[in-house]
């Protein structure tokens, strides 16, 4: 893709990071907030050289636009309604992003029920893969089987990576897009007082498999809470109980430039 997508960064010691946006990320809202810069917007080819580097996949019979981290499918939603309104690409595939995201969120779950790398008390009530803590970069034996653990890693789901650790929060913000499995999810992590003693909600992470007790249920769990966790929890709530935020948003003029000049038409987008 060269220098047609958008750069990660600029440091004024070294001038522009040499990463570029490229594959299906968190970035579409930069894109489309880009876009309708009322001072410095970008051409639309470089959003639709951003959109080539997608990739298109089908997973346990379902087909979607890949990215195995939950908070991909979640962050870019925070802000913009993408209810019904498509860009060339989903028009080319007759979906839209909101769908996608919820697809993923039903393959998320579906690769926990199917439990590959067999492990403990994952399940249907119990999932959840994205970009969280985790127990620390250490080999441990448990069960007669040697698992490799990370720390911090944006972990995904089919493909990995997977470590056995679970993002409660990453579950939450899914809500908008399939709450009939999301909201069930929600209670059960509550029994497993993921959230013990934390007082602004689920810990950050936590792993059922990696534990120093038998009879210990929920295993690792984080220190630590994170803002950028709780936030997208709150917010996504709020969409999904009012749309209060999506409804604000309509009303931001370069959000609404930037989707018109990515080519995004229907549903509410007049």
């Amino acid at each position: 893709m060269g220098h047609d997508t958008l750069c990660h960064g600029w440091r004024p010691e070294h001038g522009f990071l040499p990463y570029h946006w490229e594959g299906y990320d968190e970035a579409l809202i930069l894109y489309l907030l880009a876009l309708g810069s009322p001072t410095h917007p970008i051409a639309p080819g470089c959003y639709e050289a951003w959109c080539r580097s997608y990739e298109w996949k089908s997973i346990y019979g379902a087909e979607f636009l890949y990215a195995g981290p939950l908070f991909i499918h979640q962050m870019s939603h925070i802000w913009c309604d993408f209810r019904g309104i498509r860009d060339r690409f989903m028009r080319e595939h007759d979906c839209d992003y909101f769908e996608n995201s919820r697809r993923a969120t039903l393959i998320q779950q579906q690769y926990v029920i199917r439990n590959p790398l067999k492990f403990r008390q994952v399940g249907e009530l119990c999932w959840g893969f994205t970009a969280c803590d985790g127990p620390g970069g250490q080999t441990k034996t448990i069960d007669g089987i040697e698992r490799v653990f990370f720390e911090y890693l944006a972990r995904g789901a089919p493909f990995g990576p997977d470590d056995g650790t679970l993002a409660p929060w990453a579950v939450v913000a899914s809500l908008p897009f399939a709450p009939e499995i999301v909201a069930p999810t929600i209670t059960n992590l509550i029994a497993l007082h993921v959230k013990v003693p934390n007082p602004y909600g689920f810990k950050a992470s936590f792993n059922p498999t990696f534990h120093d007790e038998a009879d210990d249920a929920v295993g690792w769990v984080s220190p630590y809470h994170y803002g950028i966790n709780e936030g997208p929890t709150v917010l996504m709530i709020e969409n999904y109980r009012s749309g209060m935020i999506w409804s604000l948003m309509r009303k931001c003029p370069p959000l609404m430039a930037g989707l018109k000049s990515a080519g995004f038409s229907g549903g509410w987008l007049f």
